[in-house]
């Protein structure tokens, strides 16, 4: 990996090959998949043409998956609003293909469409499901944390190597103590796992719940309140004394040799991977970020001594740079 990881995600790199057959014709052609969805729209909607509305996503069971749409309105937030309750943001239910599970590219496909179809606010997006919908919710937001303001993922489980990406996601997460399909470990692994990083993250555990602890969950008002109190992770600028950012100022080298410089460039820290340079915006004197509507961030660490010893880069991996120290001055001899 080449300057690092986080190049990845400010670069966009457009390659283009071209092959020239004499007998042979080519047409550009396109595959849709389709993603049926129950859609909810509040009360005022309509009337209200500038307001932006919170979003919240429900990912259902195993059992209701198909292509039957109705399935989906057999638990959570679905049932409810067949019921005849209303929520005061926009819900989507989509259904799964037989046999798939959910897959996150499709659903932030879908979510990107919504984004484009509905007035949301992209700041409360908010991401919920059961059983093979908790799995969903865990993996979509390990995956594409930038996309959400909070997630509740019910009787699941995910890939606690990933839960880092989390450090600023608010969760709160459900099980049944009694749940005899999905352990309730599952989740407890994932909590403990994200309390290293995130303190704040909520478990209920219902101590006489078996898998159909999502009942009384959804059934919760308080969890919609919670819900709609939370907005996406943005980080706030402070100012760096210019002696603290000249400490920072140096070559850094990874694991792989790579080598990340960074500079001092109209009173802003500046790391110029390759040719490229790009501006870090402080959030504390050790925490910078690149991008305003992103977590991705840099971490300055030092030594016992104080002394700026190296970075961690945090984008979709982790990745360690120690700083190249420059070489001691050799005192000539008396």
């Amino acid at each position: 990996m080449t300057d690092f990881s986080f190049k990845k995600t400010t670069l966009i790199f457009l390659f283009v090959l071209s092959v020239v057959f004499t007998n042979a014709q080519q047409t550009a052609e396109k595959f849709i998949q389709e993603t049926k969805y129950l859609l909810f729209l509040p009360d005022g909607y309509t009337s209200d043409t500038a307001k932006k509305w919170p979003l919240m996503i429900f990912l259902h069971g195993s059992g209701e998956s198909g292509t039957d749409l109705e399935k989906v309105k057999a638990w959570g937030p679905p049932k409810l609003i067949e019921a005849g309750k209303k929520f005061p943001f926009i819900v989507v239910s989509p259904q799964a293909p037989p046999n798939t599970g959910w897959q996150v590219e499709v659903l932030r496909a879908m979510l990107n469409d919504l984004k484009q179809k509905y007035r949301v606010d992209n700041d409360r997006v908010y991401l919920t499901g059961l059983s093979m919908g908790g799995f969903g919710t865990w993996n979509y937001s390990e995956k594409f944390p930038d996309d959400l303001a909070a997630i509740v993922p019910i009787c699941g489980g995910g890939d606690v190597a990933k839960v880092w990406h989390l450090r600023h996601m608010p969760v709160w997460c459900f099980h049944g103590a009694k749940d005899d399909v999905v352990p309730p470990a599952s989740s407890q692994t994932m909590v403990d796992a994200l309390r290293k990083y995130n303190p704040d993250v909520k478990f209920t555990l219902y101590p006489d719940a078996n898998h159909n602890s999502w009942e009384v969950t959804y059934n919760n008002d308080s969890l919609y309140t919670w819900l709609l109190a939370q907005k996406k992770f943005r980080y706030s600028p402070v100012t760096v004394s210019q002696k603290v950012l000249k400490e920072y100022e140096g070559f850094y080298t990874n694991a792989k040799m790579d080598t990340l410089q960074i500079i001092i460039q109209n009173d802003k820290l500046v790391a110029k991977p390759g040719k490229n340079t790009i501006e870090l915006n402080a959030s504390s004197d050790t925490n910078f970020y690149w991008d305003p509507n992103s977590i991705n961030e840099v971490q300055f660490y030092r030594d016992k001594k104080g002394l700026v010893a190296g970075l961690t880069i945090l984008t979709d991996e982790k990745e360690d740079a120690k700083k190249i120290l420059p070489p001691k001055k050799i005192q000539p001899a008396k």
